[in-house]
């Protein structure tokens, strides 16, 4: 993979001050500056940085800038797509490049800074990479026209080739040269002509084949797992069996004795082990004694944390979310009240990759290679952790194995924690720290712990009247610096969402939150509250149309009639998977649906279960529909519902995390079983088709999952299923 570039000091070729700046697509922060420089005048030849996004080299090869994570998602490939399609360069000749650290260039205009999450890569990237590639291209051709001494217009450009009637042509690296060296100041353009969807070569297509395809084939991939530089020392935490627990003394004695241990070091987090190798780290390690001060530690089990949030959603909540009409006034009158409750487990993201970041403290400044997502923070808290400005502090960005939110932490806590380990160590050679698989699963940040008691009724005519929903559960933005923009009179957007802002149409809703406090981190986790919302809210509305004795997808889009996009991915579900209701598989059989908003995106999944000869129940097919507005690549947006899928029945079957005495008790795939390939269904993922801008589609697959499921073991049992993960309950078919 290329090195990471960086990007140059204040009187280089990207000063702002000096600089063309280019707004056109809305915002200072999709500003583009042209005809910039990517070698100093009299260097040797190089590629030419045409904007903070795109670079042609000699031989005609298009770099682009990847300004977000690439953690498996595909979005290397969907910002590649998109300039190589407006460029109308050769997909063949494209090449990636991850963003350095810098916010002002590089930010994430959904919530501006620079990191990746929400499901926002492509939508918030769309129209300033198509920008920043018809840019390039018009000042390309610009270029050639001008040397040809021929109109512009007369100009046309297909797979990296330049070309004119008169027969004349060349590539876009004859002329990025020339392109690239507009005399100063550099007037900002117009808006730049996009090209005409009807026109798309590789925008919408099958088979473009995704720019990380070889090198995580032929293992040329790098990860932070993967890099070596001289003199790097690997660093293992042991971490306090309880969360808040802190070291309060250590015995390192036959620590020092394992073969490769430099130096054991106490941080605030732990005790930390640095040898020449991982393995002796971990050796190193597991001979440690460590005696832990467990003054401010959570002791409590997760059933006890599960009792309190029971019992906050059995009384009226601390603050509203939502309150339109009178829901408690009308389900006192109605003809039929529906009544449940569901309880969610923590769950952790186990990513293939466990965190891990490489740091150097050197000269005053601090250089730092990692997979990661939230930029914008890692710097602020590595500058004030390393204690340097911020301008002496380089990100570095490789690939990630995996995430799910676990690396975009508000804290930047395994940053902060190798950065403490460098300076506690007092050593200026790179530390790499690495945490294990079991470092990982117990090391906090979880999916909350949620439990719901919804209240729903429906009037002589079948349809909903009265909604009262309440939830209870830890806030993931509480105490972080987000808090000010998504806690609002005591509600974190993130715990209700999905159901404060219900997709039916009921008359009366009310949504009330209690927040519980806990010592267990907690973070977002894909997909974040969608997780535990969708599947109470699909689940009473299925419940409902049960109750109401109609047919489970008509009763949805009697409910959406006025929502055409959830309706379009209902629709088209119930059309691939040759819906005819819920019971249609016949005996031991059944089919469930959902259909779900999450990420500016609309999901509808149908899924067929049967139930086996031991009471187990084996999921068959899922048939998915999403409408994620234009489709840049298919093939990435297929994956990413099939994971999701993966990912979402993973945690519905048989995920959670529990807590005894305050100590997790999983700590490998052995005790948190992720999905096996023989667990996984036949997945069909169908694309409404759109003309809307880009939105999300690396969450928006998982949350309608496990109501499906449970709507579908409901139909093939009639046995209801609320409290996730089903676990290793049995079943009888209906």
């Amino acid at each position: 993979m290329n090195a990471p570039t960086r990007v140059p000091a204040k009187g280089q070729p990207f000063d702002l001050n000096r600089r063309g700046f280019l707004a056109v697509a809305g915002g200072a922060g999709l500003g583009l500056m042209i005809g910039l420089r990517a070698t100093p005048a009299g260097a040797a030849a190089g590629p030419v940085r045409f904007n903070p996004f795109v670079k042609v080299a000699p031989d005609g090869a298009v770099t682009v800038i990847v300004k977000h994570l690439d953690k498996g998602q595909g979005v290397a490939t969907g910002l590649a797509t998109i300039v190589a399609e407006e460029m109308d360069a050769d997909w063949a000749t494209i090449r990636t490049e991850f963003a350095p650290a810098n916010p002002e260039l590089y930010a994430n205009l959904a919530f501006k800074a620079q990191g990746t999450g929400g499901s926002t890569s492509i939508a918030n990237s769309w129209d300033q990479y198509r920008t920043a590639a018809a840019t390039a291209r018009a000042a390309l051709v610009k270029a050639a026209a001008d040397e040809w001494k021929v109109p512009v217009g007369e100009i046309k450009v297909e797979s990296g080739v330049i070309s004119h009637p008169s027969g004349k042509k060349g590539s876009f690296g004859q002329f990025a040269d020339k392109a690239g060296a507009a005399p100063e100041p550099v007037a900002a353009p117009q808006a730049p002509q996009f090209k005409d969807p009807k026109d798309y070569r590789l925008i919408g297509k099958e088979g473009v084949h995704r720019v990380d395809n070889d090198a995580k084939t032929d293992g040329t991939a790098i990860y932070t797992q993967d890099l070596k530089f001289p003199g790097m020392l690997v660093a293992v935490v042991a971490h306090p069996p309880k969360f808040g627990a802190k070291p309060k003394s250590f015995d390192d004695a036959e620590t020092k004795k394992v073969k490769g241990v430099e130096r054991v070091v106490q941080i605030p987090t732990g005790v930390a082990v640095l040898a020449k190798s991982t393995w002796a780290a971990i050796k190193g390690r597991n001979a440690l004694k460590v005696e832990w001060d467990e003054t401010g530690a959570e002791t409590r089990g997760s059933e006890a944390m599960l009792a309190a949030c029971r019992e906050a959603v059995a009384k009226p909540g601390v603050a509203t979310a939502t309150n339109a009409g009178d829901a408690e006034g009308a389900l006192k009158g109605a003809a039929k009240v529906i009544e449940a409750d569901f309880a969610f487990p923590y769950l952790a993201h186990a990513a293939m990759e466990p965190l891990n970041a490489c740091v150097e403290l050197k000269d005053g400044a601090v250089k730092i290679t990692t997979g990661a997502q939230f930029q914008s923070i890692d710097l602020a808290v590595a500058s004030q952790v390393a204690g340097v400005p911020m301008d002496k502090v380089t990100i570095d960005t490789v690939w990630a194995g995996g995430s799910f939110g676990r690396r975009a932490v508000p804290n930047s806590d395994y940053i902060a924690e190798a950065i403490t380990i460098a300076k506690a160590s007092g050593l200026t050679t790179p530390i790499k720290l690495v945490w294990t698989r079991e470092d990982d699963m117990k090391g906090g940040y979880y999916r909350p712990m949620y439990a719901h008691k919804v209240k729903a009724a429906i009037g002589p005519d079948g349809m909903p009247v009265a909604w009262h929903h309440r939830i209870a559960g830890q806030s993931i933005m509480t105490g972080t610096a987000m808090e000010a923009m998504l806690v609002k009179d005591g509600v974190d957007d993130t715990s209700v969402e999905g159901a404060s802002n219900l997709a039916y149409a009921v008359p009366n809703l009310k949504v009330e939150l209690t927040t519980i406090k806990t010592g267990v981190p907690v973070l977002w986790w894909r997909s974040v509250g969608h997780t535990h919302t969708a599947h109470a809210v699909e689940s009473v509305i299925d419940e409902l149309a049960y109750a109401a004795g109609k047919d489970p997808v008509e009763y949805r889009l009697a409910l959406l009639k006025d929502k055409p996009r959830h309706t379009a991915a209902l629709k088209l579900a119930a059309e691939k998977a040759d819906w005819k209701g819920p019971q249609s598989l016949g005996k031991g059989k059944g089919r469930g649906v959902a259909v779900h908003e999450s990420f500016a995106s609309y999901v509808a999944q149908i899924v067929d279960v049967s139930i086996q000869g031991d009471g187990s129940v084996k999921v068959d097919r899922v048939v998915a529909a999403i409408d994620c507005g234009l489709v840049v690549n298919p093939d990435v947006v297929r994956s990413q519902i099939e994971g999701g899928v993966g990912y979402g029945l993973g945690a519905a079957l048989r995920n959670a995390i529990t807590l005894a005495d305050g100590e997790v008790e999983q700590g490998n795939f052995d005790s948190y079983e992720p999905l096996r390939i023989t667990d996984m269904p036949k997945v069909e993922v169908h694309m409404v088709p759109s003309g809307e801008k880009p939105t999300g589609v690396g969450e928006p697959g998982v949350p309608p999952l496990a109501p499906a499921l449970a709507n579908a073991i409901f139909a093939a049992t009639g046995k209801r299923v609320r409290d996730l993960p089903l676990g290793d309950q049995k079943f009888t078919s209906a």
